[in-house]
């Protein structure tokens, strides 16, 4: 789990569609950026749920976020947004209690990082 640089809220990474990537190669750059980890995505979708974005620029927005699982293959303590964000390792229920959104609680909850 890492908090949101904004409202510290906790949350997932993510990412934004980039030209040239799919969402959950965009997933895992994510996860190296915001939270220093690195690792690869099988490509399956987890699931999609529903938040608001508040930016400077344009105000708050509502967002849909597509989650992937990213097999972890190295944590750095050194990464682009490493004095930005605060990071955790929890397990699926505490990270379910943990986020504001009720579907991506779900999400989490759901998860079997077995299947």
């Amino acid at each position: 789990m890492i908090t949101s640089r904004g409202t510290r809220r906790w949350i997932v990474p993510k990412g934004w569609p980039v030209d040239g990537q799919t969402p959950a190669e965009t997933a895992a750059m994510e996860a190296w950026e915001e939270a220093g980890v690195r690792g690869r995505s099988d490509g399956r979708c987890l699931g999609i749920y529903s938040y608001s974005k508040d930016t400077e620029e344009a105000g708050e927005f509502p967002c849909l976020g597509m989650i992937f699982p990213v097999e972890v293959t190295a944590i750095a303590d050194d990464y682009p947004e490493a004095g930005q964000r605060e990071r955790v390792w929890v397990s699926r229920k505490k990270a379910a209690r943990m986020v504001d959104e009720p579907e991506l609680a779900r999400i989490l909850l759901d998860f079997d990082p077995r299947a």
